[in-house]
């Protein structure tokens, strides 16, 4: 076996774990070995429980020993980022404000997880409430990129992103509201996939709010959707159950039309190695026969600056309902966008919900004529581990590209492209017509197989 066993494939697991030529257990303990290697270094875990995880691990052996697996996922390891509710785990939301509990069930996806006999190996961490695409939390110590340790990994599922790139095995679960499964996964090299609105339950339910598999391959992302892209009567605007085909990632490009999206039409621009990495993918795609455009920026500014007012709201009303000394404990960011809401009028608040409205409309109506759109996952490399965002002039510039087709609803899958001369990873965002998540797969798919980039993983620093 060339590969480590944490870093084996889902795929490759499950068919090893039917010849009976590996055991769960062996695979979690490589993977918590794993974890212990890297762990002290990047901090991408919360809530890691060994024993649980290998108490799992070895129900799962003994279905397998007696060929009878509980589900298509049985003994294979994932993690869950923390605001994924688990029963009888505190659900902090990366705040130090919240008021710890052990949750009373599992989420719908950890739900779909365990019936499917997964190993629920660790939590991970996120920034306060989910509001950053970067991984400051007033709660879990600072996430660190594992391609470069003073680097960040996006968020706000910041573990998740740093798990895939570590090794922390093949599965990863992490939610997304304006790029905080994308981002993560651009920054961290992996597969990240934001589904159509309502394809994955989540509860509570809310607009914009997805939940996505990160992986290493695109393979794994389709078996993990497979299992979590069920109906669940908790979340009110999750889709019917529909038999998609997720494993069947076979796709000409031949004769499709797709948009190139790198202008932001903003007074910044995507930094040059991002650009560069984005545009030789395209060209890859029109070399196999794909019709590829330029498609200019769509939304504008006051329309991303309502969204930016919606979403500061909700810090208000959520800190506002705490005790003082409790809202308090939150991050400072979070603070001063409930700071920023508390200048709002009530005509304010609801032009700030019009405006996502609008930019639902304004986004569908743009990309409609393309089978697909290609684009940046974030306008910027990786930056300062400790940094909150990018830019302190343009706080929007790193949810440029992504926050849009969460407010329409559209999937959209960021995969690597590239790296920057200090070797660090460049995301390549597809996004799709809604409800077309296998096609944009598909599409990912077939750049994994085409792309002359090399796929590599960094290793945990010397001891």
């Amino acid at each position: 076996m060339t590969q480590p066993l944490y870093a084996l494939s889902a795929q490759d697991l499950l068919t090893q774990y039917a010849q009976g030529a590996l055991s769960p257990v062996e695979v979690t303990r490589a993977v918590l070995d794993r974890i212990a290697q890297w762990e002290p270094h990047v901090q991408a875990t919360y809530a890691l429980d060994a024993d649980a995880a290998l108490a799992q691990a070895r129900a799962s052996e003994a279905r397998w020993r007696a060929k009878a697996p509980q589900g298509r996922l049985d003994g294979v390891p994932v993690t869950l980022k923390e605001n994924i509710r688990t029963r009888g785990v505190p659900t902090p939301m990366g705040s130090a404000a919240t008021v710890l509990s052990p949750s009373p069930d599992d989420a719908p996806a950890a739900a779909r997880l365990r019936e499917a006999g997964a190993v629920i190996v660790s939590k991970t961490t996120m920034p306060d409430f989910g509001f950053l695409p970067a991984a400051a939390s007033s709660f879990h110590p600072l996430t660190r990129n594992p391609w470069d340790l003073s680097r960040n990994t996006g968020g706000s599922s910041s573990g998740a992103g740093a798990a895939v790139a570590a090794g922390y095995g093949p599965l990863h679960l992490g939610t997304d509201i304006g790029g905080s499964v994308r981002i993560p996964a651009a920054f961290c090299g992996a597969v990240g996939l934001k589904p159509s609105q309502g394809r994955v339950p989540v509860d509570p339910p809310a607009n914009a709010r997805c939940i996505g598999p990160l992986t290493r391959t695109v393979r794994d992302a389709a078996l993990l959707m497979r299992e979590i892209a069920q109906p669940d009567a908790r979340d009110y605007l999750s889709l019917p159950s529909a038999d998609l085909p997720w494993l069947n990632l076979d796709l000409s490009v031949k004769g499709l039309r797709i948009g190139l999206w790198t202008d932001p039409g903003a007074a910044w621009s995507v930094d040059e190695p991002v650009l560069q990495a984005v545009l030789a993918a395209a060209r890859v795609f029109e070399q196999a026969g794909a019709i590829v455009e330029p498609l200019a920026e769509w939304v504008a500014p006051e329309v991303r600056q309502g969204m930016t007012g919606f979403f500061c709201m909700r810090a208000r009303v959520e800190l506002a309902a705490m005790p003082p000394e409790r809202a308090a404990k939150a991050a400072r960011y979070y603070q001063q966008a409930a700071e920023y809401a508390a200048r709002m009028t009530p005509e304010d608040s609801f032009r700030a919900f019009t405006l996502c409205q609008a930019m639902a409309e304004s986004t569908v109506k743009a990309t409609q004529p393309y089978d697909f759109v290609l684009s940046p996952v974030s306008a910027g490399l990786p930056f300062a581990a400790d940094a909150i965002r990018s830019d302190k002039a343009h706080p929007g510039r790193d949810p440029h590209f992504t926050s849009v087709f969460n407010q329409s609803g559209q999937p959209a899958v960021s995969i690597n492209c590239g790296y920057s001369p200090e070797g660090l990873p460049i995301g390549l965002q597809i996004a799709g017509r809604r409800f077309d998540d296998v096609g944009v797969l598909r599409m990912a798919r077939f750049w994994e197989q085409a792309s002359p980039v090399p796929t590599r993983w960094p290793e945990p620093p010397a001891a």
